[in-house]
């Protein structure tokens, strides 16, 4: 099976060339050959990979700057979404679509389901909900899985954050009244080449839809800072403490879920995968980030 992939840098896009597996060659299609800005590029550049199922991850993810750049914003995670499962359909081969808590606005008691009313806080959220619609109006052969607090060895992220601002400082400032599920990029490469190779055989793909795909557990921000500072400090990494703060102590251009949990059942009970617990993930990628000094 070839599997592409949007992207070259991206966290998850990294973790499936890592995770990819002797039947499944991976494929990593991003600029110039590929730019989701630039719509005409999209068919040519995935065409060119021959692939059995595209997995469209490449985003604009700087959730404050969207604010400021909404038409870029809906260009690329709206606009280029849908033209990458406009591509796919043409090739006849399905997509899997990459999602967002952020089309929650987080004002639910408990996790979040995938047929709860969506309503994002800003562009960004605004922006990926729009790209959901128009790859499932492309390609009907298609997976739009919704994933939250994405870190990875790769790219730039939370724990690398931490891990930077503990070798830097003694007390880190960490927000305690957002909740959510941190989820590893391996995981989620995991998730995505196990369900893919089962809609390879699908002909149906009766399994088309929306699903959430996060870590099991859940934590606030300060919490997950914690767990990530005492796992560098048990593999001889940076540590400093974490002071509890409120959001409003930390104001941003875009305003953040306040819960951002995400209930993953209807994939497992799909797909037959569930994520690793979130503690046991964050603490082989500070491992993996500590031995090798990423």
């Amino acid at each position: 099976m070839r599997l592409a992939v949007t992207g070259h840098e991206g966290q998850v896009a990294a973790s499936l060339i890592e995770r990819g597996r002797d039947d499944v060659e991976v494929v990593a299609v991003g600029r110039p050959a590929l730019d989701l800005a630039r719509p005409e590029t999209i068919f040519a550049a995935l065409e060119a990979a021959r692939p059995d199922i595209v997995v469209s991850a490449a985003a604009y993810t700087a959730v404050d700057q969207a604010e400021d750049e909404k038409d870029l914003a809906f260009a690329i995670n709206a606009a280029g979404a849908g033209k990458v499962a406009e591509a796919a359909a043409r090739l006849g081969v399905p997509v899997i679509q990459l999602s967002t808590d952020y089309v929650f606005d987080g004002s639910k008691d408990g996790a979040y389901v995938e047929t709860d009313a969506t309503a994002p806080l800003g562009v960004y959220g605004a922006s990926k909900l729009a790209g959901e619609e128009a790859v499932a109006a492309a390609n009907p052969r298609h997976l739009i899985l919704r994933t939250a607090w994405v870190y990875s060895p790769f790219g730039r992220n939370f724990v690398k954050t931490m891990l930077r601002l503990a070798a830097e400082r003694h007390e880190i400032s960490v927000v305690a009244d957002q909740w959510g599920n941190p989820t590893s990029a391996l995981d989620i490469a995991d998730a995505i080449l196990h369900a893919a190779a089962i809609l390879r055989d699908d002909k149906s793909f009766a399994a088309s839809g929306v699903y959430h795909l996060a870590g099991s557990g859940e934590t606030n921000w300060s919490g997950f800072a914690r767990h990530v500072l005492d796992a560098s400090r048990a593999f001889g990494g940076p540590h400093a403490s974490v002071r509890d703060i409120a959001t409003a102590d930390y104001p941003t251009k875009a305003k953040r879920p306040a819960n951002s949990r995400l209930s993953s059942a209807k994939f497992a009970d799909v797909f037959g995968w569930r994520s690793p617990e979130w503690r046991a993930a964050a603490e082989e990628v500070v491992r993996r980030l500590e031995r090798f000094k990423i």
